[in-house]
């Protein structure tokens, strides 16, 4: 079974990640959307939450799970016996950090590869600290997020001020 690892932060999951799942799921017989807890980065959501709204997200594709982790990426792998991690670029700023990235992992272990996607040219703009910030500044966040996001998205911002 051929299983890929899609980590990143999610915070929050938008329609350019799951563009990227559901491509991945004609590529790989198991996809796991790995949610890095990353407190260090402050996220708005919690681990959890964030785990929850991507289960929501992904609610319906038989072949893709979501899971949390702590530590090395590379380990994670490991334990989930997979083949290959998932990462998405957007734009040329994107490569070079997610190369260096690949590189590292592929020193700390050679047993699987990074495979890069690009999503479709209408989320090649979109990044969740975008769309956080269009969120707190009131804009419509619905065309860059699954509703169940916009919905969640709207009540932490809400408790947020309050």
């Amino acid at each position: 079974m051929r299983t890929a690892i899609y980590p990143g932060s999610f915070d929050p999951f938008t329609n350019g990640h799951l563009d990227v799942v559901q491509r991945a799921t004609r590529l790989f017989d198991r996809v796991i959307v790995a949610v890095a807890k990353s407190e260090s980065k402050h996220p708005l959501f919690t681990s959890e939450e964030r785990l929850t709204l991507v289960h929501e997200a992904i609610r319906g594709m038989p072949n893709v799970e979501a899971d949390t982790f702590d530590g090395l990426l590379v380990e994670y792998v490991q334990r989930q016996s997979a083949q290959a991690v998932l990462r998405g670029l957007r734009a040329i700023s994107d490569f070079e950090f997610e190369f260096q990235m690949a590189l590292m992992n592929r020193k700390l272990n050679e047993n699987f590869e990074t495979i890069f996607m690009m999503p479709k040219d209408t989320y090649t703009f979109l990044s969740s600290r975008i769309v956080k910030e269009i969120a707190r500044l009131g804009g419509d966040v619905s065309p860059f997020v699954p509703p169940h996001v916009r919905t969640a998205l709207a009540a932490q911002l809400a408790t947020e001020k309050t």
